[in-house]
């Protein structure tokens, strides 16, 4: 394995790593269906608009490194869902797994050796493959210890 390879393997196991924190599975697991879409006293946000944040976040970094064509939402409304609480169960279970796949396609685009991590995407600003991963990784760390606070203020966290 070439110091490359172990560096995209890094990379890659940063973006859904569970030695520093939680996983998202983890934090997820078993969230009340009826704290869903309720904002804690203090705080602004609810655990479904943080899930929705983070999906779209992620969503839009993906698609940023791997599709010239794609457009991004705007900045900051089009980060964040409508409304406080999910439509159904069926729309939280949706998040989840969107969430999942992305993240599961962006750990595939940073292992590929096809694709160079330092490069700057032809159609960026400068960005490389290398900075939207770990960008990535940094703010679904960040929310997802909200997501803690969040399921401590409702009672619902072990």
């Amino acid at each position: 394995m070439t110091e490359t390879d172990k560096l995209r393997k890094q990379i890659a196991d940063v973006l859904n790593w569970h030695e520093a924190h939680q996983t998202f599975e983890a934090v997820l697991a078993d969230f009340p269906l009826g704290l869903r879409g309720v904002r804690p006293e203090g705080l602004p946000y609810s655990a479904w608009e943080l899930l929705e944040h983070m999906r779209i976040a992620q969503w839009d970094m993906l698609e940023f490194s791997r599709d010239p064509k794609h457009v991004s939402p705007e900045f900051p409304a089009g980060y964040w869902p409508a409304s406080a609480a999910p439509p159904n169960a069926q729309a939280w279970d949706e998040s989840v797994h969107r969430f999942e796949a992305d993240r599961e396609a962006l750990r595939k685009l940073v292992l590929d050796p096809a694709r160079d991590l330092v490069a700057p995407i032809p159609h960026g600003t400068g960005q490389t493959l290398l900075r939207e991963a770990l960008l990535t990784a940094d703010h679904n760390s960040n929310h997802l210890g909200q997501l803690i606070l969040v399921r401590r203020l409702l009672g619902a966290w072990k």
